[in-house]
């Protein structure tokens, strides 16, 4: 019963896709921060690069990271999610 209902309502295929690329960005963001954490930030501190005061493995995981999932979430949002009816009656879904 339930895979009939998933078939003929078409709001769970637009879940499946969009739930994909919330994967999609949290392992892109994984791999952000743990390339820039632990591949600059593995060498002797005395040895560090320092961006506005920071320590450049910092700016680059932590600061420029953030700023970058903040944009790449906003494109996702505004040109990949769609808006989808809550009501148990299949609404106009494009």
């Amino acid at each position: 019963m339930k895979n009939r209902i998933e078939e003929k309502d078409k709001r769970y295929k637009i879940a499946h896709r969009e739930a994909w690329i919330g994967v999609g960005l949290v392992l892109f963001n994984f791999i952000w921060w743990y390339g820039f954490g632990y591949g600059l930030g593995s060498g002797d501190p005395k040895d560090y690069q320092y961006v506005f005061g920071l320590p450049a493995w910092f700016f680059y995981s932590c600061v420029l990271g953030f700023i970058v999932m903040l944009i790449l979430v906003i494109v996702c949002v505004k040109f990949f999610f769609q808006d989808v009816p809550f009501d148990e009656e299949e609404g106009d879904v494009r």
